[in-house]
Formats: C-alpha cells, structure tokens, sequence
C-alpha cells in the first residue's frame, strides 16, 4: 500500500513538473515567434501576455514621448479607444443585475429629454448592440430600430446618460468609484485628471510623417475615452472572465451573438455587449480593439488556455488600411490563437 501510494506520489511529481517544463518551453517559443514579429514591424508601445495571472511576455518598445525620446515603459497609460464600450457595458449590466434596470426597456423611461418618437422604442439592448438606428439624437433613425448593425459612438453616450439617471451619480463619479472597488489603480476618466502617466498619442500625416495627435481624447468617453495602462487590462480580463465584474450568467449575454458586424480588420464578426467575436469563437477569442487618435489598442482574452493578450501601441501609420495600423495586434492574436495548444498550461 506504501509502495503505491509512493508511486502515485513520484508519478503526479514527474507529471507535474512535466507540464511546468512544458510551459516555460511554450513561453520560450511564443516569445521568440513575438520577438520575430516585432523586427519586421515598427512598432511603439507596450505587450503584455498572460495565463492565470502568470506574465508569459512583457516588453514596452520605444518612447512615450517621441520629441524627447522618454522611454516607455509597462505602467504607462494609453487612451483605449473603443475597449471603453466593455466597461460601460459592465456598468449597465451591473444595474441590471440589482433590477434597476431591464435590457428590454426603452430609453424614454430614462431619456425623457429626448422627444424624438423613437425613444419610446428604442430599447437598452439596442444601444448595447448598435442596432437602434440613432445618427442624431435630435433627427430620424437611420433604420427601424433593430432591424440592422450600425457601429455607433452615439448609442453608448446614451447608455452612460441612463446611468447618469438611475444612480444619481455623472458617469465619472460611477466609473471612478467602480475603478477604485476593483483595484484598477491605473484607469481613469479623462475628467478625473488623475492620471500621471498618460503617453503622447502619434498619427502619420500625409506626408507619412508622425506627428502629435492634440485630439485623442475627443471622443465619447463611454465609447472611446478611457485612459488604462496594460497592468490594468490584463486584471479586466481576469476578474471580467472569472465572473467577478458581472454574474457568469451575465457574461454569457456580454458574449452572446446578438448583431454581425462588417469589421474594418476582421471583415465579418459577431457583436454582444461591447465584445466582439468570429462566429462560433466566443470560447476562443473574445475581446476588442480599440482606437483613438494616436492610439491603437487590443485587449483580447483566450478561454481555453486563460491567456490575456494587452498591447497598447501609441504610434498609428497607414491610416487608410487599418489591416496595417493594426498589424503587430493582428499576427499576435493569430499567433496565440492558431498555435497555443488547449492543455499547455493545465496541471
């Protein structure tokens, strides 16, 4: 009986120390696949990849101030573009799951400044999935209400004004306050003014020339204007994808195909609430881009292996092909998704 259970002992050790093995070749070999992709691309910014809450790559390349050539570094923040729509998403799903509010109520329970027709049939899960139609609040939809996909910065503007309403707080007290909950120190309204290391945003000019970018923060925050840094990012994912933000019941509807949309990079996609996803791939790659001025961002999670992949780049290039503004983002993802075996990382 001692010998065997001595046997079973040794074998779990031998397996266990296997498959550590096992990992730090593949975080060997991804780095090295990483590391080749970076020498044929120019890029600027930060990479940050994780299993667990293991660091399997971190590297930040280059400036965040080109004039002064201040070096970059991981804790450095970065605008991130249209990442922002998951943390509103959450902030609205949050709500629902105190029973304040319900997906399928229209907005005019809440907007009641708005005296277009629509607002009494709009509803909450079309603002969340850019099927209601709103080019101008003060205008016609542009189609009946969930009937078609039309990415809108507008629609999540609203959801963040419905917040405004049902908390009695602004949408920067909420987001603040959520931020500060959850221990994401390095995220930040842009009105909080609290942010001390937010890089220099960079676009090419006609000229091919980079040149400051003095409108990154212009966009609708919910939609597009929250400063995080790639610590930051890498815990989202962890507490958003271990069910800690929202309800795994509620993460299943944030990651449910209820809209397809025709993606500048990714050509056809399904859209949830503020994630995005290939058909069928929602247990496979998961996450978002995301754009500013000057900023180009990827924020992706990989559930079979737990994998997170952060890269926040503050160069943008090539603006009329964003297959190539995105380029870095792009081959990363396709390598971690193409070559991570499912059982890598599994003790």
């Amino acid at each position: 009986m001692k010998f065997s259970f001595l046997i079973l002992t040794l074998s779990l050790l031998i397996s266990c120390q296997t498959n550590k093995q096992k990992k730090k070749d593949y975080s060997l070999d991804l780095s090295s696949q990483i590391d080749s992709i970076l020498k044929k691309q120019k890029f600027n910014g930060v990479i940050l990849i994780s299993s667990d809450s293991t660091t399997v790559y971190s590297k930040a390349i280059g400036f965040s101030d080109l004039e002064n050539e201040t070096t970059l570094n991981l804790k450095d923040q970065f605008v991130i573009g249209s990442i922002s729509k998951q943390i509103t998403a959450v902030l609205i799903l949050r709500e629902y799951e105190k029973g304040k509010i319900n997906l399928d109520d229209t907005i005019d329970q809440y907007l009641t400044q708005i005296i277009q027709p629509w607002a009494k049939k709009v509803t909450i899960h079309q603002l969340l999935t850019h099927t209601h139609g709103i080019v101008d609040v003060n205008k016609p939809l542009e189609f009946e209400q969930g009937s078609k996909f039309h990415y809108s910065q507008l629609g999540y503007e609203l959801l963040a004004q419905i917040l405004q309403k049902i908390t009695s707080q602004t949408f920067e007290s909420l987001s603040t306050d959520f931020f500060h909950e959850y221990g994401f120190d390095n995220t930040f309204h842009p009105n909080s003014k609290k942010y001390k290391q937010l890089v220099k945003g960079y676009e090419e000019n006609e000229n091919r020339v980079l040149v400051f970018a003095t409108n990154s923060l212009d966009n609708f925050v919910p939609a597009g204007g929250f400063i995080s840094n790639a610590i930051d990012l890498k815990k989202w994912n962890e507490k958003l994808y271990s069910g800690q933000l929202v309800s795994k019941k509620t993460l299943e509807l944030m990651s449910t195909r209820f809209a397809t949309r025709i993606h500048p990079i990714f050509e056809t996609v399904e859209y949830g609430y503020g994630l995005l996803f290939k058909e069928r791939e929602q247990n496979i790659q998961i996450g978002a881009l995301g754009y500013a001025p000057g900023f180009a961002s990827a924020c992706y999670h990989y559930p079979q292996t737990n994998m997170n992949l952060i890269v926040l780049q503050n160069t943008a290039s090539h603006l009329d092909d964003f297959k190539q503004t995105f380029k870095v983002h792009i081959e990363i993802m396709k390598l971690i998704k193409t070559q991570t075996p499912n059982n890598v990382y599994k003790e």
